[in-house]
């Protein structure tokens, strides 16, 4: 599975969705957040082609929402896998070992920090807590956490979402 910018796959559905969303909320005063959360909530990240269509449909420049989508951490500029990994980096798990988790899975699926694998299957995400400390090293996949990990158990854990 190798990293690479996903092709944008928006569907016409999509689109009209959107679309009735921007014409309901653009002329209310503060509509580009609240736009862009169900614009996210439509296609599942915010891609330049939706950010486009918003520009288009608000009048507002594409500069701007480029900007807020960059600045706020709700909002994802890469698809999220059916799976999305996070990586607890924090302290505790970093010192047991964590980076080597982290390090492990990158190679196994070929993405880096907020990539997603060419299948949509997998997203790769590190954190800096999970409330798990004394599971350290630990990682989440969708809800299931995962502790005290090693490396050799990360094949037999991956097999489990295929």
């Amino acid at each position: 599975m190798k990293s690479q910018t996903l092709p944008f796959t928006g569907t016409p559905e999509q689109a009209a969705e959107l679309q009735k969303v921007i014409a309901e909320l653009k002329d209310q005063p503060g509509a580009l957040m609240p736009i862009m959360q169900k614009a996210q909530g439509i296609y599942g990240y915010l891609p330049i082609e939706v950010q486009k269509m918003i520009a288009d449909g608000t009048g507002i420049p594409i500069e701007k929402i480029y900007g807020v989508s960059t600045f706020y951490a709700q909002f994802n500029l890469q698809p999220k896998g059916k799976y999305r990994i996070s990586v607890c980096l924090g302290t505790a798990c970093y010192v047991k070992g964590g980076d080597k988790i982290w390090d492990a899975l990158r190679k196994k699926l070929g993405i880096g920090e907020g990539e997603c694998t060419s299948d949509r299957k997998f997203s790769l995400d590190s954190c800096r807590c999970i409330g798990a400390c004394g599971m350290a090293p630990v990682m989440m996949i969708n809800d299931d956490v995962y502790g005290r990990l090693t490396v050799d158990q990360l094949d037999d854990i991956l097999a489990k979402y295929n």
